[in-house]
Order: C-alpha cells, then sequence, then structure tokens
C-alpha cells in the first residue's frame, strides 16, 4: 500500500465502481475487497494507472463534490475523447474547462498535456487567448486551443 491513498466513498457500490473504472483505464486493477462479518463488501483496494485507490461503502452520509476531483494527463485528442465518453456514460455528466462527473458522482479533470504548455507560454497575449478558449469549452479540443494559440 502506499503512504498516500485516496478513500473513495460510495454508499453501497464501490465494488460495482471499481468495474466501472477497470472498463475505462487500460491499467486498472482489483487489489483486494475486504468484507464484513456478514459478508458485505466494506474496503475495495484499487489502482488505476499506478496510483492506489481506497473505495469505503459508508452509505449515503456523505455526497462528493468538486471540491475533491481526479486530474487525468492525456497525450492526445484521441485519449481525451475516449475518456470523456466513457466517464460521461451511463449517467455522468459534463462540467466545463475538462471537467466532468461520472455516474458515481466522481468529478474528473480530462486534460491534453498539450494545453498546459500552451497555457504557460512565455507570451501573455497567447497564453490569455488559450485561457479564454478553454473557459468556453466543456471537453478541451486541442485543435481549437491551438488554433486560439495562433490567434485564430
Amino acid at each position: 500500500m502506499n503512504k498516500l491513498t485516496p478513500c473513495l466513498w460510495f454508499d453501497n457500490n464501490a465494488e460495482e465502481a471499481v468495474e466501472f473504472y477497470k472498463g475505462v483505464f487500460k491499467n486498472t486493477k482489483l487489489i483486494s475487497a475486504d468484507k464484513m462479518p456478514d459478508g458485505k463488501t466494506i474496503l475495495v483496494f484499487f489502482e488505476i494507472e499506478g496510483q492506489q485507490f481506497m473505495a469505503l461503502n459508508g452509505g449515503p452520509i456523505f455526497k462528493h463534490s468538486e471540491a475533491f476531483s481526479l486530474y487525468v494527463d492525456c497525450k492526445s485528442q484521441a485519449e481525451v475523447d475516449e475518456l470523456w465518453e466513457k466517464l460521461t456514460a451511463d449517467g455522468g455528466a459534463e462540467s466545463m474547462c475538462g471537467w466532468l462527473k461520472d455516474k458515481f458522482g466522481i468529478s474528473w479533470q480530462i486534460v491534453p498535456e498539450r494545453l498546459i504548455q500552451l497555457m504557460k507560454d512565455k507570451d501573455p497575449e497567447k497564453a490569455r487567448r488559450v485561457m479564454d478558449a478553454m473557459l468556453q469549452m466543456k471537453k478541451i479540443d486541442i485543435n481549437k486551443i491551438e488554433e486560439a494559440y495562433e490567434g485564430g
């Protein structure tokens, strides 16, 4: 187990969530599912792309919010598109600026690395145009970001 492991709180569907994430991310694996004496699963340890998580079946006491999100560094538009489609499926919801919620209410930031590169440009006008373009988007479109960068 990692020194720091994010814990994701679920009502009673942590195992379902882990199975969902296994279908979204290629490098996802179940580590363990710990059961209570009554046989109900309480904790599920899993890993996505090398990052370990703990999923807790804690009941309906707490809800997820955008105050906590998972940031995904994407290498291409194809990766952005694939993750966006999978994570918003079956009840997920788009938000703005590359943010979305999956069907379990977990917030994700699906961000192409190209966006970050362009936003850090030394030319403040180019960086501002990129930021302005991004603020108008739900799912980030690399081509449109690059057009804004170039002044188009």
